[in-house]
């Protein structure tokens, strides 16, 4: 299909491009280039479409069947070749001082178009090597997918052994740095430890965890003193007096006392609970 169309026959659009299987017969010339009539049928409906070429006006005109869609421009503003029209060229064959002006402006046309024709026949050039490109491009895919082939066994021999049912990821450089250190048993690096050990540092108390930091008493020029105790006992500071008996007690240790009048051989010794008297009648 030269351009886009509408099927009288169903009403759809058939774009332009849509390869058809048509009838050609020759109707007719234009000067000495025959004119084709192609008729096909819509591929949509049973309607049957009938072309014809127009050399005159270098494009198709539609005989029956369909509506061409109204898409037109000016073919000068694509930078299209005009064809000359039946007066101009019979002037061009006439007229030599017109026919010097039309080659001067042709020279002009030609000028400017000139980069645009070179870029073009550069990637025309590039282009050229058909089989060259073609074998590269294959041998490249072949690599690409061997490549992918071999992953998708490694990914697939993974799974089965560690018992995963979940597709697995192409693996990037950043899982092979943290893979490395998970397996050396230190998932940071030196310098992330160093930086975690000053921080812990500086944020460390200076004070031990037992020590207790009692607030310091002011001393005010009013403020009530304490009244002193007792003065503090052999008993109360844990000192016990051994027997006389025992070896290494010093003289005086353990044996009565003749001043205090106290026969107990157990004095010196720490006190022990008090004895309570058996009840009866008090001593007369």
């Amino acid at each position: 299909m030269p351009f886009n169309i509408w099927c009288d026959g169903c009403q759809n659009h058939i774009g332009m491009g849509v390869r058809y299987n048509a009838e050609k017969k020759k109707v007719g010339n234009y000067y000495t280039t025959p004119v084709y009539r192609f008729r096909m049928k819509c591929h949509l409906c049973v309607n049957y479409i009938e072309l014809q070429t127009d050399p005159g006006n270098c494009d198709y005109v539609i005989v029956s069947g369909a509506r061409r869609k109204e898409e037109r421009w000016e073919p000068g503003h694509g930078e299209q070749v005009l064809p000359s029209s039946p007066e101009q060229r019979q002037r061009l064959a006439t007229d030599p001082m017109f026919r010097l002006e039309h080659g001067v402006s042709d020279r002009g046309v030609l000028e400017r178009v000139v980069p645009t024709l070179t870029r073009l026949q550069e990637a025309q050039s590039a282009w050229k090597d058909d089989f060259g490109l073609n074998s590269r491009l294959r041998r490249r895919f072949r690599e690409e997918k061997k490549t992918l082939k071999e992953e998708e066994e490694e990914a697939a021999a993974l799974a089965r052994k560690a018992g995963l049912s979940i597709p697995l990821l192409r693996e990037e450089e950043e899982d092979r740095r943290l893979a490395a250190l998970l397996r050396l048993r230190a998932p940071d690096s030196y310098e992330q430890r160093q930086r975690l050990k000053r921080s812990e540092i500086s944020q460390r108390s200076w004070f031990g965890a037992g020590t207790s930091r009692t607030p310091p008493q002011k001393l005010g020029l009013g403020a009530p003193r304490t009244p002193p105790g007792p003065p503090p006992t052999p008993a109360g500071l844990g000192i016990v007096r051994r027997g006389a008996g025992h070896p290494g007690t010093p003289p005086g240790w353990g044996s009565p006392s003749p001043d205090r009048g106290d026969p107990s051989p157990n004095w010196g010794n720490p006190p022990g609970p008090p004895r309570c008297r058996p009840p009866g009648p008090p001593p007369g």
